[in-house]
């Protein structure tokens, strides 16, 4: 077995993975003539419950800070016997005194949960946190808290990325967070396949991550890292874009060498397809589009056909690891008959924009395509000539390229906001998506800007070493080695 190990670091990465646990938690298949196509075992792992119980819970660990977990509890029902009843007194005699924070009430959504009763209808409004549409339980060892900073703090606002980067020192000082929160989901895997991270890369959790990611490179070695990095697409103040901005810089500067995958996410993109309908102003839908597109990308990863994921995300020579995310939601023009082509355009860019993709040269793309049928796509029927099919077009430089296709279509979930798709006729069983992860010069021209930022806003001692590391990075996204190939040929 091939597992993955999650990390949820920070309140806009959790909004995004919940939905994610909630649509994994959707596969399941619980009659014994059907098989889900979704090998359950990379993502969850086999364990026993208070009472003895057989349970299966996310390989994930959750960070967020004090009031941003809502009410999800650290023991749920499943562990709820492992709680102690009554605390130790250890070395203090005296009398305790035990105050105790009211306790937000649950959700009418999570209730109905409990009771096993019909989900009433999520809004924006009945959403007050990622906890209030979880509808996955959690080991007690996922759920970590980190109480030197509070959610939404207005005194001590964790938005600095020196600050994030500060606090996993003191936290791994005192705690190696290695050995306590990763260690024990890592041993229970069979092969560890990847360590997948959801994170802000603009806030002070890029910097928290940063750090993080040394630490598992230094750990995992040969490992696979997917760094999946959140960005705010909303538009803000100019003081306040830049800091955005710079702490952005910071994190690809910092995380993208060391990772296999880094993937901007934007979350919000300002340029949206009219068949969508999106409240700007809920994080819960916001993260339900941007988990959609996720979600249905890494599919494969966890499809039982396929194999070969990491290596489609490899390229020709490994030098490009910084993707583009790109999605069309129910494609009706899919020419499921002919081979595939590298596409420039989608309907929604989660990346980079206000940057062209006509221009854009693609070093390397991988395709998925969802309620699409095993076998009309080109090299998705193909894998024993995979090989050579690559190296044929690494030779004629032509855009290296992977499609997979899947019958399965992305469900609409009652924890999803239905409205979302509104205008969107789709079948009973979910959406058709079509997504891609593209390299191209496009990131050689987002590190030209990220270079710009950073040489205006950082201290002189950290500009130099910043502007020459995005260089380096952006080198590897630009398309010099195709110009004067036969200049120096003799006649």
């Amino acid at each position: 077995m091939h597992e993955i190990v999650t990390l949820q670091l920070g309140q806009r990465a959790n909004y995004l993975a919940t939905h994610f646990w909630n649509l994994q938690e959707s596969y399941f298949t619980y009659n014994d003539n059907e098989e889900s196509p979704v090998n359950h075992d990379v993502h969850f792992r086999p364990g026993v419950g208070a009472d003895g119980s057989e349970t299966y819970t996310p390989r994930t660990v959750i960070y967020d800070l004090k009031g941003g977990f809502g009410t999800l509890r650290k023991h749920n029902a499943l562990y709820e016997l492992t709680e102690d009843s009554v605390s130790g007194q250890g070395l203090w005699d005296g009398r305790e005194v035990i105050q105790q924070q009211a306790r937000i009430p649950l959700s009418d959504y999570q209730r109905s949960l409990d009771l096993g009763t019909a989900a009433p209808r999520l809004t924006s409004e009945t959403v007050r946190y990622w906890s209030d549409y979880n509808r996955v339980f959690y080991h007690p060892r996922s759920i970590v808290q980190l109480n030197d900073y509070e959610l939404n703090s207005q005194v001590m606002p964790f938005e600095d990325w020196n600050v994030g980067e500060d606090l996993f020192h003191d936290l791994d000082k005192e705690h190696d967070l290695l050995d306590r929160d990763v260690r024990p989901f890592a041993e229970e895997c069979d092969q560890l396949r990847a360590l997948q991270i959801f994170v802000s890369s603009d806030d002070a959790w890029g910097g928290f991550a940063a750090r993080y990611v040394d630490r598992l490179r230094d750990e995992y070695g040969k490992k696979s890292i997917w760094v999946w990095a959140i960005e705010d697409g909303a538009r803000a103040q100019r003081n306040q874009k830049y800091k955005k901005d710079t702490n952005k810089a910071r994190s690809i500067y910092s995380i993208s060498p060391q990772a296999n995958l880094y993937v901007p996410l934007l979350d919000i993109p300002q340029n949206l397809p009219q068949y969508l309908n999106v409240d700007r102003h809920s994080a819960w839908q916001r993260s339900a589009l941007l988990s959609s597109a996720v979600e249905s990308m890494s599919l494969p990863s966890r499809l039982r056909p396929y194999h070969d994921f990491e290596a489609s995300l490899a390229g020709d020579d490994g030098a490009r690891n910084i993707y583009e995310l790109q999605t069309s939601f129910n494609p009706s023009a899919l020419d499921e008959e002919s081979s595939p082509k590298p596409q420039h355009t989608f309907d929604i860019d989660f990346s980079y924009e206000n940057l062209s993709t006509e221009a854009a040269t693609i070093f390397n793309q991988v395709q998925i395509h969802r309620g699409v049928e095993v076998g009309n796509r080109g090299e998705a029927s193909q894998q024993g000539d995979l090989g050579y099919l690559r190296k044929l077009r690494a030779f004629n430089s032509e855009s290296l390229l992977q499609s997979y296709c899947s019958p399965l279509r992305l469900p609409v979930l009652d924890s999803f906001p239905r409205e979302l798709f509104s205008a969107i006729p789709f079948h009973e069983d979910g959406l058709g998506v079509s997504t891609a992860l593209t390299a191209s010069t496009r990131t050689g021209e987002r590190m030209k800007a990220l270079q710009v930022t950073a040489a205006r806003m950082l201290s002189v001692e950290e500009r130099e070493a910043m502007i020459h590391g995005l260089g380096e990075i952006r080198e590897n996204y630009e398309t010099g080695w195709q110009s004067g190939s036969s200049d120096d040929e003799d006649d």
